[in-house]
């Protein structure tokens, strides 16, 4: 069993949850749809709903929508969804791959500090 989360930013808001909350009933079934399919079987073999971007970069699709995602460093099983946006081309922009990057990469170094401050004295 896989978890998937949204990332979070040190000012606390998470990208991902904000466009997912903005996104109509119909779409949110559909995703949560690939959701449970990634958590339950750790793999989406269609390409049309789940795909690699780049490097450990990957995106769940739902027509238009995108959400990427990246496997967590620190907690095996743990996918966390970094943003969405609504694609235009037949290619990811190259700028939402960077923002899916840099929000991942906070998100990473945030969980360390938690991870730090549970072992603490």
């Amino acid at each position: 069993m896989r978890t998937i989360a949204f990332a979070r930013l040190r000012s606390g808001q998470s990208p991902g949850a904000d466009f997912y909350d903005r996104l109509s009933m119909m779409d949110k079934v559909k995703l949560d749809h690939s959701f449970r399919l990634m958590a339950d079987r750790g793999r989406i073999d269609n390409e049309e709903k789940f795909n690699r971007l780049e490097g450990g970069l990957f995106e769940f699709k739902e027509f238009q929508i995108r959400m990427p995602c990246a496997w967590d460093r620190q907690e095996r099983g743990l996918l966390i969804i970094t943003h969405g946006f609504i694609k235009k081309r037949n290619r990811a922009p190259s700028e939402e791959i960077q923002r899916a990057w840099r929000i991942f990469e906070e998100d990473q170094e945030l969980a360390k500090l938690r991870l730090v401050r549970k072992k603490g004295p």
